[in-house]
């Protein structure tokens, strides 16, 4: 009887055997292939724009050495937590190289990205504090929240005016708490960009710490694809620069960015990084390796924006709703869950896989599909997907299509 309160929660089995039923369910379809401009999925090749592999540095010949060499020195695993047994050289290498990456004082890192938000937000405030976050920032960040027990306040996606009402209202009334912003750099369905040289403006008038995700920022925007604070030149008002290694670094694991005195505080106080194994070897040399490439070689990003340009261009000429996308994340809006499966399962029929994305992860009204780039695609490549995605998306949706 337990077991069967658990499972009906939400709806959310019996909303999979539905799908399941009709031959739409979408999810945990195993890859047999590096996820380059293709995958193998289902047994069969096919054009992929569902992975973040932005750089496509995932099966790079150079990160694949770098991963071998450290099997072959470290094992393969540390068998512990950095604060005990866990720590390897190639940890303060990688943690060194990222610090003059990112222009902070000190790094630390994490053994998955998302440990990084549920291990830094509770370490700086608690349960008398203000955290300001974006109504579309990641579930770790709002997972990091409640773990903290401070006062959660939304405000409106991107807007600023509305973050600031927040801000003057809510700091005023509780002048003694620590007050946190935090926003992705990148939003990871809608693909915009935050603004966070005007959040960090009003970090400084309401003194508040500012902090970003820099998940899918990293090797996408900034110098040399240095985040979101390099690409609006806020570095230096910027408190806390989180992220992960898994998108455009090859790898796996997260960091987090910010001056030395906090970041010791939160290598002593994060329960995340403290209680966590750590990054094992081959994970740290990849991302070392790949950030290496990245602050070497410009070029694979900037074949990233030509793809991008490329792209956002197609579609709109295509007459594909795609929102306020701004990055090689491009959100396709279908704006119904049911339609968004069923265009999702037969671009995966035409050999183009892309993610849908419905709700309760968005609104009903908002789902999508998620189409991303990486710096390996043609325009060859993006242009067949385009056609095809717009001739079944104006299929379903009732509109003359594109494409013949």
């Amino acid at each position: 009887m337990k077991t069967k309160k658990l499972v009906e929660r939400g709806g959310l089995l019996k909303q999979a055997k539905i799908l399941k039923h009709k031959g739409l369910y979408p999810y945990f379809n195993a890859v047999g292939s590096t996820q380059s401009d293709k995958a193998i999925i289902g047994g069969k090749e096919v054009l992929m724009f569902g992975s973040n592999n932005y750089l496509g540095l995932s099966g790079d010949a150079r990160i694949k050495a770098a991963m071998k060499k450290a099997i072959d020195k470290y094992g393969t695993s540390c068998t512990g937590s950095r604060f005990m047994n866990g720590t390897i050289s190639l940890h303060h290498e990688l943690e060194a190289e990222l610090k003059d990456f990112l222009k902070k004082d000190a790094v630390i890192i994490f053994p998955t990205g998302f440990q990084v938000n549920v291990g830094v937000i509770p370490a700086v405030t608690d349960k008398n504090d203000l955290i300001f976050i974006d109504e579309l920032n990641h579930a770790s960040i709002i997972d990091g929240c409640r773990m903290s027990f401070a006062r959660r306040v939304k405000y409106k996606h991107n807007n600023i005016d509305d973050l600031e009402q927040k801000l003057k209202f809510h700091t005023e009334k509780n002048k003694d708490a620590v007050s946190l912003i935090i926003c992705d750099g990148i939003f990871s369905m809608d693909g915009d960009i935050a603004h966070l040289d005007k959040i960090a403006e009003l970090g400084q008038k309401y003194q508040a710490m500012v902090m970003v995700d820099c998940a899918h920022a990293i090797g996408v925007i900034g110098e040399n694809g240095s985040g979101t604070a390099s690409h609006h030149g806020v570095t230096d008002k910027v408190d806390l620069i989180g992220g992960t290694f898994s998108k455009s670094l090859a790898s796996v694991g997260g960091f987090v960015a910010g001056s030395s005195e906090v970041i010791d505080y939160l290598s002593h106080a994060s329960r995340s990084y403290m209680f966590s194994a750590s990054l094992p070897p081959a994970s740290t040399a990849a991302a070392l390796e790949a950030l290496r490439i990245i602050r070497s070689d410009d070029s694979l990003r900037q074949k990233l924006w030509d793809n991008t340009n490329h792209a956002i261009r197609k579609m709109v000429e295509a007459g594909l709703d795609i929102g306020n996308a701004e990055s090689p994340i491009i959100p396709v809006y279908i704006r119904n869950s049911q339609k968004t499966f069923m265009v999702a399962k037969e671009l995966l029929d035409k050999g183009i896989y892309v993610n849908p994305v419905v709700a309760p992860g968005v609104k009903d009204s908002e789902s999508l599909l998620r189409f991303s780039l990486t710096a390996l695609h043609s325009h060859q490549q993006i242009d067949f997907a385009i056609e095809c995605i717009a001739e079944v998306v104006h299929k379903y949706c009732n509109t003359p299509a594109v494409c013949q």
